[in-house]
């Protein structure tokens, strides 16, 4: 069995290949190297492989076994066991960690989206921040004559998203704007900058947000910010219904209903009420 020193001591073999994204190491080239990294990784769940044993599961050669592995070695996704081959690394458990946080978002929020949904007959959404992009993890359908085509799984710009702007309130108005930028280069409803700045202006001091058809033509929601147990938002919700429904005095009623549901769920979270400074 191959110890660390074995491992690392491994030549490189003459076969074409490149450096991944940082520069560091060298893994095989070509359009297989993403999947051949995944297979390593689920070479190794059941516990530690040696190097042999893990290049012969594969059906690969041991160079290049040992070029995705120390590539997932740098990212911090295997790790080795001294005497023992690759295991699952930490970094991993950050993914998971962080994975387990969405889903209990979803198992603490569903019962409130439920009662808000009967409340409001309207739509219920539940997201999270996705990088630059809103995804949605939970939906209750509303009661109304009118369906909103959103889906569980879809992704939406955050600064066209009543969701993805309640989910902004907390940051800078030069991150706001990077965003801005970049959705309406993607092809966002047209909207002036200095018209969504002065309203994200008021959605900040008001603790909502709103949609007012900038997503989805005539499609109106008010959304409000979800926070953990440190104050940080980590998802919005929101109530979203047809613009005939919505007109501006009805956004305005539901608002207090809207951000005292998203304060419920932030506290059933562990929030104290408390934004961070």
């Amino acid at each position: 069995m191959e110890n660390a020193q074995s491992i690392d001591s491994l030549a490189p073999a003459h076969e074409s290949d490149e450096t991944d994204a940082k520069g560091n190491g060298r893994v095989p080239a070509g359009s297989q190297t993403l999947l051949r990294g995944l297979d390593v990784l689920e070479a190794v769940v059941a516990g530690p492989v040696t190097l042999s044993d893990l290049a012969g599961g594969l059906g690969l050669t041991r160079s290049t076994t040992h070029r995705l592995a120390n590539a997932l070695i740098e990212r911090r996704y295997l790790s080795v066991a001294p005497g023992r081959g690759y295991q699952l690394g930490p970094k991993l458990l950050e993914l998971g960690f962080q994975a387990q946080q969405q889903i209990d978002l979803v198992q603490v929020a569903h019962p409130r989206l439920e009662q808000l949904a009967e409340r409001t007959d309207d739509t219920v959404h539940l997201g999270v921040r996705d990088g630059d992009r809103a995804l949605y993890l939970d939906k209750i359908p509303g009661r109304r004559r009118i369906a909103i085509s959103s889906r569980v799984g879809d992704r939406h710009p955050l600064t066209a998203t009543g969701l993805g702007k309640a989910m902004l309130v907390d940051e800078g108005e030069g991150d706001w704007h990077k965003l801005f930028a970049s959705d309406q280069a993607g092809g966002a409803v047209p909207i002036e900058w200095d018209i969504w700045l002065e309203r994200m202006r008021r959605y900040v001091a008001d603790g909502r947000a709103y949609d007012l058809e900038e997503n989805e033509d005539q499609i109106r929601c008010v959304a409000a910010p979800i926070r953990d147990v440190r104050g940080r938002i980590v998802g919005a919700l929101s109530v979203s219904g047809a613009a005939q429904y919505m007109d501006d005095g009805r956004m305005e009623t539901l608002t207090r209903d809207v951000v005292d549901t998203a304060r419920q769920v932030s506290r059933d979270l562990g929030w104290n009420g408390i934004s961070p400074t």
